[in-house]
């Protein structure tokens, strides 16, 4: 059967794979890897840092033709050469239908996308500002949270593809469930993400797909068996008990 919505899964070409002992083959996330099939609206992965989650996601983001570094299909620079080669190696499947829009957004090279962007707004151009579209004003004045919002509330502009790594990064709780609105409104108008976050504020959202990045592989796991959930829980539940438990010496 065809799928109808924008991608449906991926798996790792492990016929072209030399050794499994470099990186990021070595990362258990993805020597592991064998198929993953995504919601069609909202897919998670999490997990500890350096499990791998950030390097899957990019190689998602670049197999389907984004920037390395982050932007929309349309940008192609490049601040730093970081990114590994892992997308050579995926196979991504496609529904029938293709966005209308899309963005890749990486927390720690947004700074290099808002950067571009008035770049690209000081050469001549007969149309509009690039910025008008991320809401008129430049990123750089703004807070880091501040841009992120503007990003979602803006630029993001329904029936897209939206692939996020850390979008919480700069946003405080409240924010987060700002952009968790904002987030479904998109949904509601044929948008599906896929998103490496450690927030269990956005892993709140109902009925998406979580996966996490094991020694074993990727697993999948409901909201409340997430080690992030049950951090959160157990702190808040009782903050002072944890704290001492934390700062107790160790014999």
């Amino acid at each position: 059967m065809i799928s109808n919505q924008y991608v449906s899964r991926f798996s790792l070409k492990t016929e072209l794979i030399d050794s499994a002992s470099k990186y990021p083959f070595s990362l258990p996330a993805i020597r592991n890897l064998d198929y993953v099939e995504l919601h069609p609206k909202v897919t998670f992965f999490v997990g500890e840092n350096g499990s791998g989650k950030s390097t899957l996601l990019e190689a998602l983001a670049v197999s389907l033709g984004f920037n390395p570094e982050g932007g929309t299909k349309n940008f192609n620079f490049n601040t730093r050469e970081s990114h590994s080669d892992l997308h050579r190696y995926l196979r991504v499947s496609k529904g029938i239908r293709k966005p209308r829009d899309g963005f890749f957004l990486r927390a720690e090279s947004f700074f290099n996308v808002a950067t571009e962007v008035e770049r690209l707004d000081d050469e001549p151009a007969f149309g509009p500002p690039i910025i008008d579209s991320y809401g008129g004003t430049s990123l750089h004045e703004q807070s880091h949270g501040e841009s992120f919002l503007a990003l979602m509330k803006n630029r993001f502009g329904g029936q897209g593809l939206y692939i996020l790594d850390e979008p919480e990064a700069a946003l405080s709780p409240q924010r987060q469930l700002v952009a968790v609105a904002r987030m479904h409104e998109l949904v509601n108008d044929q948008s599906q993400f896929i998103i490496a976050t450690h927030s269990p504020i956005l892993m709140a959202y109902p009925d998406a797909w979580i996966y996490v990045c094991t020694q074993e592989g990727l697993v999948r796991s409901d909201y409340q068996s997430t080690e992030h959930f049950r951090v959160m829980r157990d702190f808040i539940a009782n903050p002072d008990q944890s704290i001492r438990d934390l700062l107790q010496p160790k014999k």
